[in-house]
């Protein structure tokens, strides 16, 4: 597994997650119930990871979502 990226932006995880799922990549989101157990000041990230074999594929898919659009 490799930590793809470390956000605590709900929203954009959850976009993240849902587009990494519909290219067939499963992704895990770790430190979610830290980041309930801190409070909300952020200071604990939740981290998207995926299979090491499908690392470079989400990267790219995360990198164009953020790409802004014509």
């Amino acid at each position: 597994m490799r930590e793809l990226t470390r956000s605590n932006d709900l929203v954009w995880l959850s976009w993240l997650t849902s587009l990494l799922a519909d290219a067939g990549i499963e992704a895990h989101l770790l430190d979610a119930h830290m980041s309930v157990l801190e409070g909300s000041i952020a200071a604990i990230p939740r981290r998207v990871m995926v299979a090491d074999e499908d690392y470079d594929e989400a990267a790219r898919l995360m990198a164009a979502g953020k790409e802004p659009v014509p």
